[in-house]
């Protein structure tokens, strides 16, 4: 029998992340199948559901309509998005809608964002900026003028009444307290460094970039980039991403279709990939008992008390079901957690 180390904390939040898969012939059942794994993350006690965005692709593009959707099928769990690229979005338009879902949910979003070049930049600039893709700010500018947004500052100067027409001088509805959950999501030391710097919260997942460093662990590196949030940022909170795959009560093919996906993505773990030497974390397999024991084994994990496990983006409805309800009766407390009320 496997012992599952004792850890120096319990897990405090359990979350999980979907992209939301659908089929470009019929996309309103991949949305609903989104919609109804979110509901069953509330039943199982979950603290809280991400939805990552995927453009031109066949997962979701809109996170935030949907989410506001959950907000009215939810009572509980928190709603996040990890991660909103910011490049494909004006600030202030974001803000608004963020705000909005906010209300809706009874102060529940947690925003999740990354800055930098649309991915596959080159192929989407004309249909994004058709005249002004040279000109766009598409780093950390753009984060700051989406705080001041969401923040309440004074946007414009135009606070008045003309005619029967109210007009605000910052972003309408102001969601109270909204600024205090927002995440930036980063795989380095930099990013981990400014988000700690400008008091947000630090998303860390799957990826991380090597950078200079000579050690090539994933794990020692994405511990580098929780120690330097803290270190700038102590109050802050961290969560980790990791694809987390028990198979407890996995059918016999279920089970051979989760070894083949990890086993299929696994080459590129072993060394850093890409100019930006990206380095990915080794899919995890296996029962409850053999995850958690990995996940202590895991120098990050030890130092964290928030999760969103990711779930792998090409499996069913029904597999989803199991890994859930694996995650939330067996592995969560394994890791010590408790389900919310």
């Amino acid at each position: 029998m496997t012992i599952v180390p004792t850890p120096q904390k319990p897990l405090r939040k359990l979350g999980f992340l979907t992209i939301g898969l659908f089929d470009e012939a019929d996309p309103a059942a991949g949305h609903e199948s989104t919609l109804q794994i979110i509901e069953l993350g509330e039943r199982l006690g979950f603290d809280s559901a991400w939805l990552r965005h995927r453009h031109f692709q066949f997962g979701i593009s809109s996170p935030v309509a949907v989410l506001a959707a959950a907000t009215q099928r939810t009572r509980r769990i928190e709603l996040g998005t990890a991660v909103t690229p910011l490049g494909w979005e004006n600030p202030v338009r974001l803000a608004e809608d963020w705000a909005t879902v906010d209300v809706l949910s009874g102060g529940r979003l947690n925003p999740g964002l990354s800055v930098g070049p649309p991915m596959r930049w080159d192929v989407v600039r004309d249909a994004l900026y058709p005249d002004t893709a040279d000109a766009e700010e598409l780093g950390y500018g753009r984060v700051e003028r989406l705080l001041a947004a969401v923040r309440g500052d004074a946007l414009t100067a135009g606070a008045a009444t003309e005619g029967f027409e109210a007009y605000s001088d910052r972003v309408q509805p102001h969601a109270a307290g909204l600024i205090d959950r927002l995440w930036y999501g980063g795989g380095s030391l930099r990013s981990a460094t400014w988000a700690a710097e400008h008091g947000m919260n630090f998303l860390t997942s799957s990826v991380v970039f090597a950078e200079e460093s000579a050690d090539l662990d994933f794990a020692e590196t994405q511990l580098s980039h929780v120690r330097a949030f803290r270190a700038a940022h102590p109050a802050g909170r961290v969560s980790q991403g990791l694809v987390v795959i028990p198979t407890d009560t996995a059918s016999p093919s279920q089970a051979a279709k989760y070894h083949a996906f990890a086993e299929k993505r696994l080459p590129r773990t072993r060394e850093p990939q890409g100019p930006k030497r990206a380095m990915f974390a080794p899919d995890l397999v296996g029962t409850s008992a053999e995850i958690a024991e990995r996940l202590y084994a895991h120098a990050a994990f030890r130092e964290i008390d928030e999760v969103a496990f990711a779930l792998p983006f090409t499996f069913d409805h029904d597999d989803y079901v199991q890994i859930l309800t694996d995650i939330a009766t067996r592995l969560g407390p394994a890791l010590g957690w408790k389900p919310a009320s």
